[in-house]
């Protein structure tokens, strides 16, 4: 069995050489060919070498084909992952800074918000011309994976514009599937759910033990729960008001609901700082500047540790290799994918990119009906919906009105922010990420002048409520297997220490 798989964002070491693992674990994937791509070579040739002192060590015969040419790396590619970072952690840095001088206090900053709606904004025009790509020189049945965030917008505006077929790929219900099995008491594979929704706001609407619904068990399950009444209590507000408990992590969800960030002397009543993902000011940029830190420094120790050993036992959970697997062996793979809805969750627009159970065999990508979601779950994922889909034509036509009415529509940036200050607040954004937005070209030379008049409303230097420090390489190396671990693993907070009490 032989075909092709492109990563585009190879630098990316905490997706890659995990993904590769994955995929090579399948026996029958013992002589694909493999093909990377970056824009920056040093990070390109590190993951480059680390995964291919793996595949060696392995003994398989593949050797990666490594190039700053997309288009040679794309070439006759049946399979390509995305796992780019449009602008870096340069622009994720701006994502965070920019927005907290008017207030805003974001953890993460990449799905929703001003820093997620922004990272749309550069993902998108990138993703175009990737597609572009993807069109004129990969395999004509190519499948575009995606891991890159705004999940839902990049994934919407490659299915409605980029003309390739585009899953979107997640681990969050994964996640929060284990935290219910443990919150009753159970192991994971004696709790059968069906999750609905869309990304990172994805529901837990049907939770079942040997056929017994556990839903309204989950509340109480939650509360008394010694780790978790600490370090999810967004989450258990969000379960405790709507019935249902959600997917997404209690930093991340408290960004994307105008309830819990928007008075910063009430920020810290519903977060904690064991981990970043409970709700830490700039949480992921920290432990990701953390981390591409410690592997360019550390890389010479990575490259004389074990190689990863391909075995089904040492297989991650990501969604990615189970797809091709089932694509081409027929192997029945159920997962949880991000798609075009059209119809699958029914009180959802048709258009909107819906998360929910799927079915890979080698006929192809199945998603059943799930009919409606329960109505206050539905209303919150609309109007998060709302915002997408502005970002999403804003990105694709360069409007500026419509990026600054998605910043309005966003709940967190309008529960804190007044439409003077939003105006403003796009104006600053789009100047200080130019190089990364060709398609505002025009709006920035206009962001310009109104930023050089002098009429400006006043700002504050604010670090916001819970930030915390960035570790320097020596700092790290107190705790070389932590520091190691951020770096490797795509799932930054898999590995979650105890919360602060």
């Amino acid at each position: 069995m032989s075909f092709k798989i492109a990563f585009i964002g190879a630098g990316s070491i905490g997706f890659t050489r995990g993904l590769l693992r994955d995929l090579l674990s399948v026996p029958e994937f013992s002589h694909i060919e493999v093909a990377f791509t970056d824009i920056n070579r040093h990070n390109l040739d590190m993951v480059t070498e680390l995964c291919q002192r793996d595949i060696d060590e392995n003994g398989l015969q593949i050797k990666i084909q490594a190039s700053l040419d997309r288009r040679e790396a794309l070439k006759d590619a049946k399979y390509i992952f995305t796992v780019v970072r449009i602008g870096g952690l340069d622009a994720f840095q701006m994502d965070v800074d920019i927005p907290l001088k008017y207030g805003i206090d974001q953890c993460v900053g990449d799905t929703l918000c001003a820093g997620g709606i922004m990272y749309g904004q550069r993902g998108i025009a990138e993703m175009m011309n990737i597609c572009k790509d993807i069109r004129e020189v990969a395999h004509p049945d190519c499948l575009l994976l995606n891991y890159a965030n705004p999940m839902a917008m990049l994934t919407w505006a490659c299915n409605q514009y980029g003309g390739v077929r585009t899953i979107g790929l997640c681990h969050g219900v994964q996640g929060g599937h284990g935290q219910i099995a443990e919150a009753l008491g159970l192991q994971q594979e004696e709790v059968d759910i069906v999750c609905a929704g869309i990304n990172h706001q994805t529901w837990y609407i049907q939770v079942q033990h040997k056929g017994i619904d556990m839903t309204g068990k989950l509340l109480e399950a939650f509360e008394n729960h010694p780790e978790f009444k600490l370090t999810e209590k967004v989450r258990i507000d969000m379960l405790r008001r709507f019935g249902y408990y959600s997917t997404e992590s209690n930093g991340h969800l408290s960004e994307y609901v105008p309830w819990y960030r928007k008075r910063p002397d009430e920020i810290k009543e519903w977060i904690d700082l064991g981990t970043w993902i409970n709700g830490e000011t700039g949480g992921y940029l920290r432990v990701c500047t953390e981390g591409r830190s410690w592997f360019e420094t550390d890389f010479p120790n990575w490259m004389k540790e074990p190689a990863m050993k391909y075995s089904a036992e040492n297989r991650g959970q990501e969604h990615g290799s189970y797809i091709i697997e089932g694509l081409e062996t027929g192997r029945v793979y159920r997962g949880h994918f991000n798609v075009v809805n059209n119809g699958i969750i029914t009180n959802l627009p048709n258009d909107a990119i819906i998360e929910a159970p799927g079915y890979v065999d080698r006929n192809g990508i199945s998603m059943p009906h799930v009919g409606d979601l329960p109505l206050g779950c539905a209303a919150v994922c609309n109007v998060s919906i709302s915002v997408q889909r502005l970002a999403v034509e804003a990105a694709m036509a360069g409007d500026d009105l419509l990026l600054r009415q998605a910043m309005m529509m966003d709940p967190l940036v309008g529960a804190v922010c007044n439409p003077k200050e939003i105006w403003q607040l796009v104006d600053e954004m789009l100047v200080a990420q130019e190089q990364w937005l060709p398609q505002y070209s025009e709006a920035i030379v206009m962001a310009k002048e109104r930023q050089a008049s002098g009429s400006l409303i006043p700002t504050r230097n604010y670090e916001g409520a819970a930030r915390l420090k960035v570790k320097s390489v020596d700092e790290m190396k107190e705790n070389r297997e932590e520091a190691s671990r951020n770096a490797g693993e795509s799932d930054k907070a898999k590995e979650r220490p105890a919360a602060i009490k």
